[in-house]
């Protein structure tokens, strides 16, 4: 069970605050940042999928314009919306990028049942690893 934390005075309080606060401001400015560079994103993470053999498929630029639709659905999406996406794989690792986690949950739940896709292979940690490598080359966070 988690430890809960109740501050016994007013810094506390006002330094978790704006360690929260920093936090949320990071993740707004890698979700807002992905609008400058859908197409070179989507290239080097359906590339490197299928270079690291994670991905098989038949059609490469249907995966290339998977993974466009799943960063034009995270840069308009609500938080809840995406907090509800990437909820079940929270745990992959203790500090998830926002975008490689909703990229990741989405290659696992919807790329998979894509026509053009003939399997996904990996472990969901090894797969979030190969597309976050490619984020964090376009978007710091």
């Amino acid at each position: 069970m988690a430890k809960t934390f109740r501050p016994s005075n007013r810094s506390e309080t006002k330094i978790l605050s704006q360690i929260e606060g920093s936090k949320e401001r990071i993740r707004k400015r890698a979700i807002k940042g992905i609008k400058d560079c859908i197409e070179p994103l989507s290239n080097a993470i359906s590339m490197k999928l299928i270079e690291n053999n994670f991905v098989e498929t038949t059609d490469k630029n249907a995966l290339e314009k998977q993974i466009v639709l799943c960063l034009e659905k995270i840069s308009y999406a609500e938080d809840f919306d995406i907090d509800y996406k990437t909820a079940p794989f929270r745990h992959v690792v203790p500090q998830p990028h926002i975008v490689s986690l909703y990229v990741t949950a989405y290659v696992i739940e919807t790329v998979i049942n894509h026509k053009d896709v003939v399997d996904i292979f990996g472990s969901d940690e090894e797969i979030y690893n190969c597309i976050n490598d490619q984020v964090i080359k376009f978007l710091p966070g």
